[in-house]
């Protein structure tokens, strides 16, 4: 067996990550949004203009429906989004930032590009593209594993 795991450094550097934007001073002022909806509030936020769904939360973060529906229901209460219907499938309801989401997401955005520069540090172009490509095989060969998906096909 390898000295190191993949899966341990990725998730030591994710639990590093979070820990960076969960104590961030800006973070700190933003009470009524975890450190995952501020995640999920700038994955919709880029998407801006298109209709966003549950299920495109699901499928960016790697969540199973469950886990989404209770994030989404949890920032619906907080007043972070709302759901509204579509004209054009009355099944679906698409995700809406608030106003008070695009002041978090303001105020956040500093705190993004510091982690993102600060991780992109020492790297060049070409090893990061490579990174990049590293870890989406990694992500479709985890997607593999049967046991993971939930109930109903997802």
């Amino acid at each position: 067996m390898r000295e190191q795991s993949i899966g341990h450094e990725v998730h030591m550097l994710s639990n590093l990550i979070g820990r960076v934007v969960d104590n961030s001073p800006t973070r700190l002022q933003i009470e009524d949004a975890t450190g995952n909806n501020t995640w999920i509030i700038g994955f919709i936020a880029q998407r801006s203009g298109e209709d966003v769904f549950q299920r495109d939360i699901e499928k960016q973060f790697g969540v199973t429906r469950s886990t989404a529906s209770k994030v989404v229901s949890l920032m619906e209460k907080k007043g972070l989004i709302v759901r509204q219907s579509i004209p054009y499938d009355a099944r679906l309801k698409k995700l809406v930032l608030t106003d008070r989401s695009w002041e978090i997401l303001n105020c956040m955005e500093a705190e993004f590009r510091l982690v993102e520069d600060t991780l992109e540090k020492g790297f060049t172009e070409e090893e990061l593209a490579q990174f990049f490509d590293y870890i989406h095989r990694m992500q479709n060969n985890i997607n593999h594993i049967s046991y993971i998906k939930e109930e109903g096909g997802e």
